[in-house]
């Protein structure tokens, strides 16, 4: 999975030499007083680097140019301590490529009433250096994201925190390869999508192999490595009994342990961050890999299933703005609904592979017959997904554009048992209602595959879109329908002019 320690957010002060030495010195001492607060509240996942005050247009296009090539530069965070002329940061700003922070705060958090001169004044300008920056973006039309407020409240800090994740997930997606075994399942539509313009907009690519490539891989995996897997299941999960040693499905536990070697060794050897397949494509694969997709995608992976190749990347991006968060990230299907007026649910699960980051507990190890594929029962892992605040997430492809959807949910811990529905599973709410939220997420295109999330928020996944440069539709707890449809209809206008 990713490591952070090995990331870092770049925090640039602008300013101008109109000041004098003395006053740019003071700049400089503020702007790293901020920076070691910020690092001493871990409330930042990654390290802030303090970087020299910027104050001529060179300085500014050189700070941006090294940003850029920096392995570990993963995003700039901009203040204006003083005034800083904005005509200086145009090349600066053309050439720089990577997520952008405007943190509109100021040193004192209170005006020193009996104390304060214009000396004071001329140094601590924010409140109309950042205007001018500000403009200079908008004029730009430079995404950005704007955080205000004093740089010791918990609250802003939180803000900036999560756009940070965001940028974590889409430094990560930058050069990332997936793979598809097998193509599309056929026929299905929301699934696919153009990969040349995935690649062009997001920075990650996916190709196709074969799945006897895969099988090659499997076939070549060693007793001694799969003894090793099967014992570690035997270990951490409740394992049926027919699964076990002196079982009569013993062999079926074997050849998924082999399965799941297999495909982490070629996933490492094609340095690919996830994967999806499909079970209309499973020659020379003993089971549907159930047990195997929830474990690599427990360890990072991303992974969808029928060939989803957007939403295995979407798993991924979230696994990694969620590192070191309580909770878990999935793949995820809306699969059946409970119209109980008094209580209506949605019911989520997929035929085997659901993530075990959010299991309630410890899984079932288990094997049942699948009626699809035609293959040998799968051994999957069994739960149940505990209550509490959540969301699902959903890329489409919606032909001029990609929409990042996402419902906001309430989980319920389940109240019934499901003795014959031997799948992971979890029951929510969808906000504001059920009624409302099917009919949103319907009428935004929304994909049955989502990424299910127990830990990131809205504001996470809104900054990671507005990273991405792509449409942002948000379903929650204050969706009244016909805004949503006329909030709809202004979008696609607003792709419409904006073809480029």
């Amino acid at each position: 999975m990713i490591n952070l320690e090995q990331l870092e957010l770049w925090f640039v002060t602008g300013s101008q030499h109109l000041y004098g030495a003395d006053t740019l010195k003071e700049v400089a001492a503020h702007a790293q007083e901020i920076v070691n607060h910020i690092n001493g509240t871990t409330k930042i996942p990654v390290k802030l680097v303090w970087k020299d005050t910027v104050k001529t247009p060179e300085e500014i296009s050189s700070v941006f140019s090294e940003a850029n090539f920096s392995g570990s530069c993963i995003g700039v965070i901009a203040w204006m301590h003083t005034f800083s002329p904005a005509k200086m940061w145009i090349n600066g700003l053309k050439i720089f490529h990577k997520p952008l922070l405007q943190f509109h705060t100021q040193f004192n958090r209170d005006i020193p009433w009996s104390t304060i001169d214009m000396d004071f004044m001329n140094t601590n300008q924010s409140a109309h250096g950042d205007r001018e920056f500000g403009f200079m973006l908008s004029r730009m039309n430079k995404h950005r994201k704007v955080v205000v407020g004093h740089w010791k409240d918990d609250s802003v800090l939180e803000r900036i925190a999560a756009w940070s994740r965001a940028a974590i997930g889409w430094h990560d997606w930058q050069g990332a390869r997936f793979v598809r075994f097998g193509d599309n399942m056929r026929y299905v539509a929301v699934t696919d999508g153009d990969k040349v313009e995935a690649e062009l907009k997001f920075g990650y690519s996916v190709n196709t192999h074969g799945i006897g490539d895969l099988v090659a891989v499997i076939n070549q995996v060693g007793v001694k490595e799969t003894d090793a897997l099967v014992q570690e299941y035997l270990d951490t999960y409740h394992v049926a009994v027919q699964l076990k040693k002196d079982g009569a499905q013993y062999q079926s536990l074997a050849d998924a342990a082999r399965m799941e070697l297999g495909l982490k060794q070629f996933l490492e050897q094609g340095n690919f961050k996830g994967f999806s397949d499909t079970f209309e494509d499973l020659h020379g694969m003993m089971q549907l890999p159930g047990i195997a997709a929830q474990r690599l995608m427990e360890q990072g992976y991303g992974f969808a299933g029928e060939g989803d190749w957007k939403t295995a990347a979407l798993v991924r991006a979230m696994k990694s703005m969620a590192v070191g968060l309580p909770g878990g990230n999935s793949f995820m299907e809306d699969y059946t609904y409970h119209f109980d007026p008094d209580g209506p649910l949605v019911l989520g699960a997929h035929m085997l592979e659901i993530c075990s980051s959010i299991a309630n507990g410890k899984p079932s190890c288990e094997i049942h017959p699948l009626g699809i594929g035609g293959k040998a029962d799968p051994v999957r892992l069994v739960f149940d997904v505990t209550g509490g605040p959540a969301l699902n997430a959903s890329i489409m492809d919606m032909g001029n554009r990609f929409r990042l959807l996402v419902n906001e949910v309430e989980a319920v811990a389940p109240t019934k048992e499901l003795p014959k529905l031997p799948v992971a599973r979890v029951l929510w709410k969808p906000y504001p209602d059920m009624n409302t939220g099917c009919a949103a997420w319907i009428l935004a295109g929304g994909a049955h595959h989502t990424c299910y999330s127990q830990n990131l928020t809205v504001e996470h996944l809104e900054d990671f879109a507005g990273m991405a440069g792509i449409e942002f539709v948000r379903i929650g707890k204050e969706t009244d329908l016909y805004q949503f449809k006329n909030e709809l209809r202004w979008s696609d206008v607003y792709y419409q002019l904006n073809k480029n």
